[in-house]
């Protein structure tokens, strides 16, 4: 086992082996989206410097930017205190969110109660992710 896969093992884990992965722009320190690694898209994301993921809903591994080619350069990867939540900052290339956005966190919650949509899209997602 190399020194990089024993630090990957010291985190913790959920009991489906994933840990939540809070994306941030290394410059703003804007969050930009938030997903789930297991061991091995960890060590694939360190390995190249790109974020790899785990889709719950899928199934399977992913790369952030693979369809949309809006991809996402590591610059650091942090862990809490607790090891169980990673902070990866990024250099994010084109949107981080499907619907278009920057950031996933478009959304903000108002004083009557709404979802207000406080950002502008940076590309029509039915343009890049065709049927």
């Amino acid at each position: 086992m190399s020194s990089m896969e024993a630090m990957v093992k010291q985190l913790k884990y959920d009991a489906d082996g994933l840990i939540p992965a809070v994306v941030q722009d290394a410059r703003t320190r804007q969050v930009l989206m938030v997903a789930y690694m297991n061991a091995e898209a960890l060590l694939a994301t360190i390995r190249t410097g790109k974020t790899n993921f785990w889709s719950r809903s899928r199934r399977k591994y992913w790369v952030k930017g693979e369809s949309s080619g809006h991809t996402q350069d590591v610059h650091s990867i942090r862990t809490d205190c607790d090891m169980d939540t990673l902070v990866i900052e990024v250099t994010q290339h084109g949107a981080a969110c499907h619907e278009g956005y920057y950031s996933c966190f478009y959304r903000r919650l108002t004083d009557d109660g709404a979802w207000e949509i406080t950002d502008e899209r940076v590309f029509n997602p039915d343009d890049v992710y065709k049927s």
